[in-house]
């Protein structure tokens, strides 16, 4: 069974070699890695196209950004009966990858979480509470029992796409809206623990600095609501 895993990046040149070995290491084949990269001024799509490997695929966006648009990019231009995601930043999170896989056999969506026993967010305090807040206040506004709500790693049955698409809209709030719109499909949503690190090289692109991390957050809680006031079908 093919695996698509889709690695959306901008300005990610120091990480997208090691997080491809990394996935290449803990995946066997058939596997494809899609990279989509919006035009990275460190010219990261270069370094993949580099890489030489055909199991890895490269789009160069140009004149488009933003994360949520490039999942969906990733997802059209994937082959898999199983599709997933993981942050290029997040080599050493790999590993993670293989159990996620594995889970699909009994859930149509799996999630790797932070707040569920055995899994861990190691980060900054300040990164780490507002995630919680984030996530406390989806709990309570969408429901459906997921305790990690803006994880952004994933992976799921190509047929979910049939029912429920990406809105392209946003940074990483679109795998919030996601969620909840998987839940509300009826559809079969399990989380398996893993620990986020510290982002060991480059600059986080969420929260670079803290009025974006502000901002960042600031549009995460308004999407939620707005999420819960259209009651997404």
């Amino acid at each position: 069974m093919l695996v698509s895993i889709i690695l959306a990046t901008y300005n990610e040149a120091e990480n997208i070699g090691e997080v491809i070995r990394r996935i290449l290491e803990h995946l066997p084949d058939p596997l494809e890695i899609v990279v989509v990269d919006d035009d990275s001024p460190d010219r990261t799509w270069e370094v993949a196209q580099n890489l030489g490997d055909p199991r890895v695929k490269v789009v160069r966006r140009v004149g488009i950004r933003g994360l949520a648009s490039a999942m969906l990019r990733g997802i059209s231009e994937s082959r898999g009966e199983l599709v997933g995601w993981i942050d290029a930043d997040m080599a050493e999170q790999a590993n993670v990858l293989p159990a996620l896989i594995a889970k699909t056999r009994e859930c149509d969506v799996v999630v790797a979480s932070r707040f569920v026993e055995g899994g861990a967010d190691e980060r900054a305090a300040l990164r780490v509470w507002a995630s919680r807040a984030v996530n406390g206040l989806a709990g309570l506004v969408l429901g459906g029992g997921v305790k990690d709500y803006d994880s952004n790693v994933a992976v799921v049955r190509r047929t979910v796409f049939e029912r429920v698409q990406i809105n392209p809209r946003g940074y990483g709030e679109y795998f919030i809206e996601f969620l909840y719109r998987c839940h509300r499909q009826g559809l079969r949503i399990c989380e398996v623990p893993y620990r986020l690190t510290r982002r060991a090289i480059g600059t986080s692109k969420s929260a670079p600095n803290l009025w974006r991390f502000f901002l960042q957050g600031l549009g995460y809680l308004s999407r939620i609501v707005s999420i819960r006031l259209r009651r997404l079908e």
